[in-house]
């Protein structure tokens, strides 16, 4: 998007010519990496607070080791906080006529919805449970 602009804004007056900085591929991938670490800085606190007071937390086995029953309740689905950094971060610099960049961004997010599915149904649905029944009923699976 912001490539978009600068070569609009550049289109319109010869005086923005230092908006030729934006076409240059490392500069917008530096900016976007930035751009992902500054969101995820800023609103990963909120998000690991809601998420807390949601009562969204990872289960832990009882007989696991020991030193794991601390993170009982440790918010999961904290990779939402990430997709969204990375997916708001690039299209605001991407070239959005790259069908590469589109394609990498879709997989990505196919990828984050398997993981969420995988969350929702060990945190929601409570099936952490029924996979340690079935792993103890028919052993390593």
């Amino acid at each position: 998007m912001f490539l978009s602009l600068a070569q609009w804004l550049q289109a319109m007056s010869p005086d923005y010519g230092f908006l030729r900085v934006f076409q240059y591929l490392t500069f917008r991938a530096v900016m976007a990496a930035m751009t992902a670490l500054l969101m995820g800085l800023i609103a990963g606190p909120f998000v690991i607070r809601k998420l807390a007071e949601l009562k969204i937390g990872q289960p832990i086995r009882g007989y696991g080791v020991e030193s794991h029953l601390v993170k009982s309740g440790t918010p999961t689905m904290g990779g939402i906080l990430i997709l969204l950094a990375i997916s708001l971060s690039t299209l605001l610099w991407v070239d959005l006529s790259n069908r590469f960049v589109w394609i990498v961004l879709l997989v990505t997010l196919g990828f984050g919805a398997i993981g969420w599915v995988d969350d929702w149904r060990k945190v929601v649905r409570k099936t952490l449970r029924e996979c340690l029944q079935a792993k103890n009923t028919y052993g390593n699976l």
